[in-house]
């Protein structure tokens, strides 16, 4: 029985890597890639310019990079994955394109065509870049203290039932309370408005990972606790080498929730009052009916989150690989 569970497992892994060229290259990615450009014929009603060049040379480059995932993923199921997100983005595009510039069916002043969108992320590109710069150094500050704080008093209260279950409670409460609202003290106590930008960051990650750090310690299998004190390991050794990894899936579970919500709150953040930031650049322009950059902001942000996200997924699975 077990053999023949073995051959099906390999029978399936070679038919993932080893795809045939039909597989690889007759996509319906490239159709969408070759109506995309086709779109870009048409006449343009209304639009004197819509920058059309510049979405052609956006598609060109995601169908290089397509045909060059073909060739070189192995994985059947990630070259899938893939593909398919570059079908929603060719079929996106080609949306957004008939009903702006070709046919305006959406007024070109609250939404411009892509080709200006795209235009306008390449001309404001230096100030784009100071902007997430800004934003992430103030993610990275308030995130890795939440870190370092709510994991090692996670880790202790958690330990203890009894005040593991009422600190449960307590970070339910406390977390339940938008970290926004504590804005108005921060200006109040704090020197200067990045600051305040930290300590909300700080308060977004503190609690849903301190939530999943003790949720993780209260559930760790008994029956590891119990070896490892057959063991007589001491109080140390415990918690940051037998408790720690084997609560790390629902501490990553808040990690991410911090995460999230972080980017949220800092954006908001930076429109209350900031002077930079990607959140600011959102702000000022919208305030002056600049919509086309308003739009670039928007899918900066969406862009920095995604790409952040699919690092941080990258080392949370490195990090808890024995788990599978």
């Amino acid at each position: 029985m077990s053999s023949s569970l073995s051959s099906t497992a390999t029978t399936i892994t070679k038919g993932n890597r080893n795809m045939t060229k039909k597989n690889r290259f007759l996509r319906i990615a490239h159709l969408f890639f070759i109506v995309l450009l086709l779109s870009q014929l048409l006449p343009n009603k209304n639009s004197v310019n819509p920058e059309t060049a510049y979405t052609v040379w956006v598609a060109v480059g995601i169908e290089v990079l397509a045909v060059l995932s073909s060739l070189f993923i192995k994985e059947k199921k990630s070259l899938n994955l893939f593909l398919d997100i570059v079908t929603f983005i060719y079929f996106f595009l080609f949306l957004w394109t008939l009903a702006t510039a070709k046919f305006n069916l959406l007024p070109e002043s609250l939404f411009p065509p892509p080709g200006k969108i795209i235009a306008c992320l390449v001309k404001d590109r230096v100030k784009i870049g100071q902007n997430i710069i800004s934003s992430l150094e103030i993610i990275v500050e308030g995130y890795v203290l939440g870190i370092i704080f709510a994991i090692p008093i996670g880790l202790f209260l958690g330990w203890s039932v009894r005040l593991g279950n009422a600190a449960t409670y307590i970070s339910k409460f406390f977390g339940s309370i938008p970290p926004i609202v504590y804005i108005p003290y921060g200006i109040a106590l704090l020197p200067t408005f990045r600051s305040v930008s930290v300590f909300v960051i700080f308060l977004a990650t503190f609690w849903p990972v301190f939530a999943g750090t003790m949720s993780g310690v209260l559930n760790v299998e008994r029956k590891i606790i119990d070896s490892a004190k057959v063991l007589n390991v001491n109080q140390f050794t415990m918690l940051f080498s037998i408790i720690f990894p084997a609560a790390m899936p629902e501490i990553f579970i808040g990690c991410n929730q911090g995460l999230s919500v972080s980017f949220i709150l800092l954006t908001s953040a930076e429109m209350i009052g900031a002077n930079r930031g990607i959140g600011y650049y959102v702000k000022q322009y919208s305030d002056f009916g600049d919509y086309t950059r308003t739009i670039t902001g928007l899918i900066v942000i969406g862009l920095v989150v995604i790409l952040i996200s699919f690092l941080f997924n990258k080392l949370q699975r490195y990090l808890i690989r024995w788990k599978k």
